[in-house]
């Protein structure tokens, strides 16, 4: 199974994202933002990055951008449920443009969530 990295602002959110993975047999890393990220990815070699777009320190398209860049071969999944100045479309298609593996609108069903990780881990 996979180590996925999930970033996401919303504590419940990543419980939930954690438990759904975790009871498919994937390891599962969480972080509240996205500031250390290529630290996180270098001390962990993680198969997927999953995180959302909207966080306070530093969004999800950056976080995607520098994962680009660092580790260019790195699986990531995009997740939004947009927000006041952008709604989750807009965040997601510019996810896509910037070279997301996959992207998923909240809220996130679990059956989504699944066949779009196990779909990029292989499993």
């Amino acid at each position: 199974m996979a180590l996925i990295l999930l970033i996401d602002d919303d504590d419940q959110l990543r419980r939930m994202v954690k438990r759904v993975l975790e009871k498919e047999g994937h390891e599962v890393l969480e972080a509240p933002d996205g500031r250390d990220i290529n630290a996180l990815c270098g001390e962990h070699p993680v198969d997927l990055i999953i995180t959302d777009v909207l966080m306070p320190h530093k969004d999800g398209l950056d976080i995607l951008l520098e994962i680009r860049q660092a580790f260019p071969r790195m699986k990531v999944v995009v997740i939004s449920g947009g927000g006041p100045s952008m709604p989750s479309g807009g965040c997601l298609h510019l996810a896509v443009d910037l070279g997301a593996d996959a992207v998923i609108e909240k809220p996130i069903s679990k059956k989504q969530l699944l066949e779009v990780v196990n779909g990029l881990v292989g499993t």
